[in-house]
């Protein structure tokens, strides 16, 4: 099953999951209204003595007492879920932090974090993202996690057991895993968990309060009906959140287990090693701690972790993982049951020659361009790279100029990088931005910018958007009046030579979109709905690079073979700007899932009607395909026969 089946199954599930916590949040109020009329009837007003009658009295609750009850635990559910979601709305450095994470990016304190470092970024450039924060916990269990709303807020944690015990391939396959739920939507829906599920607990929360300040008050209270009304209100409550928690954690629980398997599956796919995520698991069982997590907030994001990161009395019912001899079984079928004796004591130190990531085959650094074909197979890898693709991230990290490197994992270094990449080839033009840059800059960011100057005109054209990969976890920690600067500097140098190249735009949009991310929109529309938006862009592309009008008649005849539509007609790049261009983006977001490959792959005939891929065309496809949410990996140079891995 592809990126796009799952995500279009993500978005289902989500569904679903809306309708049973629908369900169950009904049945609450059905049950909370029953037991609290009951209450009512007994405690309530009355002219006897603790609320009895002489006659005959019913217990069943009235409609208005019914529809009062309705209205407070709705009211409860929904404020108690609002509160959670806004305190996760900054994605996942929310949840890391809340579960004592230090960010590791711009300052690894050890070569342990350098390996893991380098690790996440391999896999993050050969899937086609960003870098994403990476987050320690100093947690000696091996665990590992993966938050956030969307793959442009999200983040990457993992324990300091997980980077001392385990080996360099184990931690490409651990990560391999936590990225497979960032692409397969498994992130966004375990967060909506975590807010559903804090709704429901909150009426358990004011229960218990209740309990609490009635046992406090009863001795000194001279009101004992009163206080016994209290009393039973605060155990009704108590009793019924803590019970719709306790089915809502089986939903959540019957969720994530399906979900790990899949990951596991794609974290083998990815590195092509079973061993890899096999070992790490291996190394759990044989770990004194296992995986467990002693943050305070640890149960709140059981569903997360890599594997459990608590223990339940009802292990097998609200286990939110499989068993590990299940997984490691199923990647491994030859196991023999065994786990290895792991301590931290007796940690070996790390092989590195063994450890570093073999040549990749089928891959020529000399070519200039690629084959029509590498394209297609580039779409077909999105949200499942491959060996191959983690090789070529390798070789391309290991060739980075050092300056370069060094400058991505800095705040204002990162910061002269995007600069940088917008300055003109040309000598007058450049030392025109230049001089526009100096009064807008500080002193410090400016030499940053003559200091990258040279290094960045020796850059590769296929490895800008490597670059800019690489700095986004620096450029996340600007504040938004900072992120708000920084895009207009970028603006004003992209119009200094009069005009907007798409690539240069297309930089500017993905920098916006991942400092300040908005929510991701439900995917609704058809294709045969977003006919006019499809025509704006293939026109678009079509006509980059001001080909002659029967090029691009031809390049967009290609593109049309691969669309529902009987006719699609060049528009005059007059009616295809860029601002024609953005809204057409916007709307062409919003295609369901399983409508965008076809969309992309009209993208790459069009680009590819020659017969061949220059490398600014392959990163304008790339770029353009991050603007629809689709992370397309690099594309790679092969010869013949499916791409390795």
């Amino acid at each position: 099953m592809n990126f796009f089946e799952q995500q279009d199954r993500a978005r289902r599930n989500s569904g679903r999951l809306l309708v049973l916590m629908i369900l169950a949040v009904l049945s609450l109020i059905g049950l909370t209204s029953l037991a609290l009329g009951v209450v009512w009837q007994v405690f309530g007003p009355d002219p006897q003595s603790l609320g009895m009658l002489d006659g005959p009295r019913t217990l069943l609750p009235s409609g208005p007492q019914v529809a009062m009850v309705a209205l407070a635990v709705i009211g409860v559910v929904l404020l108690g879920s609002l509160y959670k979601s806004l305190q996760l709305s900054r994605g996942g450095q929310a949840v890391a932090e809340r579960l004592g994470g230090r960010l590791i990016n711009l300052a690894p304190q050890s070569l342990e974090e350098q390996r893991l470092l380098n690790v996440v970024e391999e896999m993050a450039l050969a899937s086609g993202t960003p870098v994403p924060p990476v987050y320690v916990l100093d947690d000696v269990g091996i665990n590992a996690f993966a938050a956030g709303l969307t793959p442009q807020d999200a983040v990457i944690g993992i324990t300091r057991g997980a980077i001392s015990l385990l080996s360099r391939e184990e931690l490409q396959g651990v990560i391999a895993h936590e990225f497979s739920h960032i692409f397969h939507g498994d992130m966004r829906l375990n967060t909506r968990l975590v807010a559903v599920l804090h709704g429901i607990l909150l009426l358990g929360l004011i229960g218990g309060f209740l309990l609490r300040s009635s046992s406090r008050g009863s001795s000194r209270s001279s009101r004992n009906n009163s206080a016994a009304a209290i009393i039973a209100v605060g155990a009704t409550l108590w009793l019924l959140g803590y019970a719709g928690t306790f089915f809502g954690s089986l939903i959540k629980a019957a969720v994530s287990r399906q979900r790990e398997f899949l990951a596991d599956a794609s974290a083998v796919q990815f590195t092509r090693n079973p061993q890899s995520i096999a070992g790490a698991l291996q190394k759990i069982g044989g770990n004194q701690y296992g995986s467990q997590l002693r943050a305070g907030h640890a149960a709140e994001f059981s569903h997360m972790y890599f594997a459990a990161g608590i223990s339940r009395a009802l292990e097998g019912m609200l286990a939110t993982h499989p068993p590990l001899e299940e997984r490691i079984r199923r990647v491994t079928p030859e196991w023999d049951g065994r786990y290895p004796d792991v301590s931290i004591l007796s940690l070996l130190p790390t092989n590195a020659t063994a450890n570093q990531p073999a040549v990749a085959q089928g891959w020529d650094q000399a070519l200039t361009g690629f084959s029509a074909a590498s394209a297609t197979a580039a779409i077909a890898s999105i949200g499942e790279p491959r060996a191959a693709h983690l090789q070529q991230a390798h070789k391309v990290l290991d060739e980075l100029h050092p300056a370069l490197r060094q400058a991505a994992h800095h705040g204002s270094g990162a910061q002269a990088l995007l600069y940088g990449l917008l300055l003109a080839p040309t000598a007058p033009l450049r030392d025109q931005q230049l001089q526009m840059l100096k009064p807008l800059l500080s002193a410090e960011l400016m030499e940053h910018v003559q200091a990258l100057e040279q290094p960045l005109r020796q850059l590769p054209g296929n490895q800008r958007l490597t670059l800019l990969d690489l700095a986004m976890p620096a450029l996340k920690q600007l504040g938004a009046e900072q992120a708000a600067g920084l895009c207009a500097v970028m603006a004003r140098l992209i119009r200094a030579d009069g005009q907007v190249e798409l690539l240069e735009w297309t930089l500017l949009r993905i920098v916006e979109r991942n400092l300040a991310p908005s929510r991701r929109l439900s995917g609704h529309f058809h294709l045969l709905e977003v006919l006019d938006d499809a025509q704006v862009l293939l026109s678009f592309l079509a006509h980059a690079g001001t080909v002659p009008t029967d090029q691009a008649q031809a390049a967009l005849a290609k593109a049309a073979s691969e669309l529902p539509y009987t006719v699609l007609n060049l528009l005059p790049a007059t009616q295809c700007d860029l601002k024609a261009l953005e809204a057409a983006l916007k709307r062409l977001n919003q295609l369901q899932p399983l409508q965008k490959p076809r969309l992309l792959k009209a993208m790459a005939r069009c680009i590819e009607h020659d017969g061949r891929i220059e490398v600014a065309e392959a990163e304008l496809l790339r770029a353009v395909a991050d603007l629809l949410d689709c992370p397309m990996p690099p594309l790679l140079h092969t010869t013949t026969g499916p791409l390795a891995g």
